[in-house]
Order: structure tokens, then sequence, then C-alpha cells
């Protein structure tokens, strides 16, 4: 049973905790003197610091004591919020000093409600616990709510599906969006369910793998063929000077430039029955960086864009004019860019362990690539 009590009660009780009935438990860093709610009806925790707080700042401390899903960004918001009082005292400095037997009290106000409404949209979900849910995402399915698009989206999905178990991201009851796939591209995304998981895949993505198990790989159906098998596509992208709504190869100048890399290998190339180059080849992309429309953009700075894609590759729609039946057909039919994520592994946030998930193409890309693979042989 819980127990209810304000911050005025808390201080008049601490010293006798245990004879009163409230709940107290011993850690190597400090005792947790008492659990409840204020009358806010916010979680409330008080700690006694122990010998080893001696000159740690109140933030690093508190993360070190609190459960798991509490991040120190999180933390630090809310000492800055007056969420935090030490020695009965509210203080809002995060990097204020501790000393033994400090008593210190945090208050976690109850979750907002989502400001997306819960919408039961099914859901491919190939993992989840306590602090990440990992899914296949359709094509057509918006990843977040935004102009246009404020209902019908992942986010609104995973609102419904994952209720209570969102323990909130920055005090709102909302899944932690750490990267996204478009529209329409398919494939494989983890989501954060609260504060500590956000943090630490936020920072594996922004790592891009390069000290860590992050990959991210991408399968793509391309107009023609690369020059060779594999390579590497080091560019900058930014804002499209002729379209403020496309990305574009842009000038290391250009104030919005950002680095942008793709590693690519061609795993099948679909020939010509006259000998002539391939008319399509499937390509695996990796990502060291991820920019908005990178692979799409990187393909068509190739020459090579994606089947479908109506942004970077309209130049190329006619090209289903030469294929043979009934590939014309299905290809003439395939409304989306060829694209799917394929393969995620990361390292999980709370446990350290790698996990590592891999998609196979959904039934409409799978069948352009079939209708290739029938028609073509592969070289």
């Amino acid at each position: 049973m819980e127990t209810t009590i304000s911050r005025a009660s808390l201080r008049r009780t601490r010293s006798i905790a245990g004879s009163s009935g409230l709940s107290s438990s011993k850690s190597s860093v400090g005792t947790v003197m008492t659990k409840g709610h204020n009358e806010a009806g916010g979680e409330l925790e008080a700690f006694t610091a122990g010998d080893e707080a001696a000159g740690a700042r109140l933030d690093q401390w508190l993360a070190g004591v609190t459960p798991h899903d509490l991040s120190r960004s999180r933390i630090k918001q809310l000492i800055e919020q007056g969420q935090v009082s030490l020695n009965g005292e509210v203080v809002t400095e995060a990097r204020r000093k501790l000393r033994p037997g400090d008593r210190i009290e945090l208050v976690r106000p109850e979750p907002r409600p989502a400001e997306p409404e819960a919408e039961a949209i099914p859901l491919t979900v190939l993992y989840e616990d306590d602090d990440v849910i990992v899914i296949d995402k359709p094509a057509g399915l918006v990843v977040h709510p935004g102009a246009g698009n404020q209902s019908g989206t992942l986010v609104n999905a995973l609102i419904a599906h994952c209720g209570d178990s969102l323990s909130g991201i920055g005090g709102i009851r909302r899944p932690g969006i750490v990267h996204r796939l478009d529209k329409d591209t398919s494939g494989v995304m983890v989501v954060a369910k609260n504060d500590r998981a956000h943090h630490g895949l936020a920072a594996q993505f922004a790592d891009h793998g390069r000290t860590g198990g992050m990959r991210r790989s991408y399968l793509a159906l391309v107009w023609g063929a690369p020059d060779r098998m594999t390579g590497t596509i080091r560019t900058f992208l930014g804002r499209s000077p002729r379209d403020r709504m496309k990305q574009a190869v842009v000038p290391e100048g250009q104030p919005d430039a950002r680095h942008a890399i793709t590693h690519f290998r061609v795993s099948e190339r679909y020939g010509d029955p006259t000998g002539a180059a391939p008319l399509a080849s499937l390509v695996e992309c990796r990502l060291e960086t991820g920019r908005t429309h990178q692979i799409r953009v990187h393909m068509a700075h190739l020459g090579h864009p994606l089947v479908g894609d109506r942004d970077y590759g309209r130049q190329f729609a006619t090209k289903a004019n030469v294929l043979p039946e009934p590939l014309r057909t299905v290809v003439s039919a395939f409304d989306r860019q060829a694209l799917h994520a394929a393969h995620l592994s990361f390292e999980h946030p709370a446990t350290g362990q790698l996990m590592a998930f891999d998609t196979p193409l959904p039934a409409d890309m799978a069948e352009l690539v079939g209708g290739f693979r029938r028609h073509f042989a592969g070289s």
C-alpha cells in the first residue's frame, strides 16, 4: 500500500522512518528513507547521503541512486524546476556539492498526458521491454505528428500500444523517437520508453557506431548499377536551392551543410538481355551518418536513383517502359521509393547487451525485386 505524504509531513517523519510504517531501504550510496506521493500527485523519494557522497554533485549522485528510468539530464531538469530539496530547502543548482548525512528529497511530477492522442493502429513488434520497443515499420506510416499528419502516425500507435509503460520523456508520457524513417520507407526502428533509454539511444545514434555496436543497413533497388561493387559516398547535404522541400548535395560552405557518409555494396545486378549496362541493381547501404533522405540523395548523386522515388528519380520514371511484361506492370504500379531498413543493431541502454534485428523485405518490395530476379540473370 502506498503512503501519501506532503513535503512538510515528510520532514517531520524522516527521523523515525521504519517505526512509523514508512518504507525504507539501504543502498551502497545512501538510504532511501521514504517513498510515497506528494500533495500534487507526484512520486516522492527521500534519501540520506552516505560517506561516499562527499564532494559529489547533486545531479550525479541522484543519477546513481534513482531507478534507471531517470536520465541525468532529466534529473538536472527536475532540479532546475525546483523538484529537489536539500536538508529541507529547495535547491535549483545541479552542481551543488553533497556532504555525508545530507538529506535529499526528489519529487517526480506525474507525467503529463501525451499531446498526440492514442490510436489503435496495428504494429509489428519485434521486441519490447521496460526500456525500448523495436518495431517493423510498414511503408505509408508517418513516424511523428506534424503539419498535415496530426494523427495516424507511429507515435499515436505507440502511445496506444505502450500505455502506462511509457514513464515519460522530459516529463511527458510519450515515446522517445531517436531516429526516423521516411513515410514511404519500411523497416526496423527502435523507440525509447523512458528518459534514460532515450538518452542512451540518442548518444549511440549521434556516435553513428564509431565506438559502439550501432549499425544500420538498408536495401535499395536502384536504376542502373554503380561502376564498382563496393564504395563510400562522402558529401555534404543541405536544402536544395531549387526546391526547399528536398535535400541535395551542397557545397561545404552552405550554412546548413552537414557531412554525410554512406557505405554501399552491390548485392545483385539485373542485366539487359542485349548485353548493355545493367538496368537495375539491389544495393545494401550502410549509414555512417543519418541525414534526411541521405540514401536517396546519395544514390541519385551517383546517377542511380531508387526505383519509384518521385522526388529524386522522377527523370527515370520512363525506365519502366523498356522492361518486359509482367515486370513492366509491377514496376509501374510500385508507388514509393524502393528502400527498406533491413538491419539495426544497438547496445541496450540499460543492460549494455548488443541487440540485433533483421527484417525481410515487405510484400510489395519483395514482389518488385522478385520480378527483376525472374527476368534478368544476376551477375
